[in-house]
């Protein structure tokens, strides 16, 4: 009798557990998209580091300054579309949804050439008490 009555608690668990989840699944959970994944160097090794995450907006024509980061910088676009020139490369234009690593010590500077307002979220990992970004002269 005893085996039969665990066997039924086991199924019922089972069921409980299964119409659970369903259950939960119908109030939805929220998952992750990946938007960028990538392999970087340069990110800072001390045993503490800074996080920022900035907001910048960029009216039609605007530019950032030409400057260098000392670590990676992530920006993901909002609104809009993000055009980065790196020196020496080609430009790289992203959109709204999408999202680039600007690398570290690379002369760059930073565009929104639509007839929009372009507007990004900035991630920045470094060294307690590093400047965002290091200024350069053309």
């Amino acid at each position: 009798m005893r085996p039969h009555l665990a066997l039924s608690a086991a199924i019922a668990l089972g069921w409980s557990s299964a119409a659970i989840a369903q259950d939960h699944g119908a109030h939805g959970i929220a998952k992750p998209n990946l938007v960028l994944q990538q392999v970087v160097e340069g990110l800072p090794k001390d045993d503490k580091q800074s996080v920022r995450v900035m907001t910048a907006s960029f009216k039609p024509g605007d530019k950032t300054v030409y400057h260098t980061h000392r670590f990676p910088v992530t920006v993901y676009v909002l609104e809009g579309a993000f055009t980065l020139e790196l020196k020496g490369q080609p430009p790289l234009t992203v959109k709204a949804g999408e999202a680039l690593v600007e690398p570290p010590n690379v002369a760059m500077t930073g565009y929104n050439r639509t007839d929009g307002e372009t507007k990004v979220v900035i991630f920045y990992v470094s060294t307690v008490d590093t400047p965002f970004l290091d200024l350069l002269s053309h």
